[in-house]
This record gives structure tokens, C-alpha cells and sequence, in this order.
């Protein structure tokens, strides 16, 4: 009897996974790098961090049968303007050899309708994009993210 191979799925990441979505990570900050580098460190303490504190949020990868091919950083966030607890996509990455076939819309499409990996329907979805990665732009519009009126600012 053969077995048949399973479908892609995102799924909660374990801890056998993690050195997986740090090459992933790393992968992403070279085809779209920050303003300034982000040390590989910071991965790792996200993920320790939601794993240890999951009301924060959780690390989800991309599994094909066993290879991770994408991972996300989803966090929870309660807005008072949008009502209730939003869920940001902090981070989302598809490795090249299997963008366009949908996964990232997939876990979009998942995480509005609360069939994925997200352990409730959020009030909305939120994400930031790189100004200069207009294919990312254009999915995320396509996938009905607007621009909001109000612009993000950080203090350091």
C-alpha cells in the first residue's frame, strides 16, 4: 500500500521547526532587508516568546509533507477603535520555489474565516509592507488590505 503524500498546511510550529524558519527568516531579510539589520537573535526570542506566552501570539509554518516552506509570526493585538483583538501579521514569508501558488493567500483566507491556525476570528487583519516590495503590495490589496489612515511610528 502506498501512502499518499500530504497536502501543504499551516500549521502551529513545533520546536523541531525552528531552525527551519531561522534559515527562513534570514532568506527574508536578504530579498527584503530592514532600514537597518535585524539580527537573527530576535527570531529566536520571538519564537521562545510565543511559544512560552501563546495569549501573544504564535509561530506558524508552512509544512509540504514534512519540508517547512514558509513560516508567519501572527500577534494578537486588542484594538479598542476596531473592537476587539486583531491578529498582525508581524511577519510572512513563502521560500521563492513555492510563491505563487497561493499559500499566502491561503493563510489569509484561513485566519479571516478562523479555520486555521489562528484559535479565533479576529476583528481584522493587519500586516505592514516594505514601501519598495510592490509584488507583496499587490497581493496583500488583492487580499482586501487597505492602507490605514493612521501611520505607525516607533520610538527606540
Amino acid at each position: 500500500m502506498t501512502s499518499t503524500p500530504r497536502s501543504p498546511v499551516w500549521r502551529p510550529a513545533a520546536p523541531a521547526d525552528d531552525s527551519a524558519i531561522i534559515e527562513l527568516v534570514a532568506r527574508l531579510y536578504t530579498e527584503d532587508p530592514s532600514d537597518e539589520p535585524v539580527p537573527l537573535e530576535n527570531a529566536r526570542r520571538t519564537i521562545d516568546a510565543l511559544r512560552m506566552d501563546p495569549i501573544r501570539g504564535r509561530v506558524v509554518v508552512l509544512d509540504m509533507a514534512g519540508v517547512i516552506a514558509g513560516y508567519a509570526f501572527l500577534i494578537s493585538f486588542w484594538s479598542n477603535e476596531l473592537g476587539g483583538e486583531t491578529c498582525e501579521i508581524d511577519e510572512l514569508y513563502v521560500a521563492s520555489e513555492e510563491r505563487n501558488r497561493g499559500f499566502g493567500s491561503r493563510l489569509v483566507a484561513s485566519l479571516r474565516d478562523g479555520s486555521g491556525p489562528w484559535p479565533r476570528v479576529p476583528v481584522a487583519l493587519c500586516l505592514q509592507v516594505s514601501p519598495t516590495n510592490e509584488r507583496a503590495r499587490k497581493l496583500y490589496e488583492r487580499l482586501g488590505f487597505a492602507l490605514w489612515k493612521n501611520a505607525l511610528m516607533v520610538a527606540r
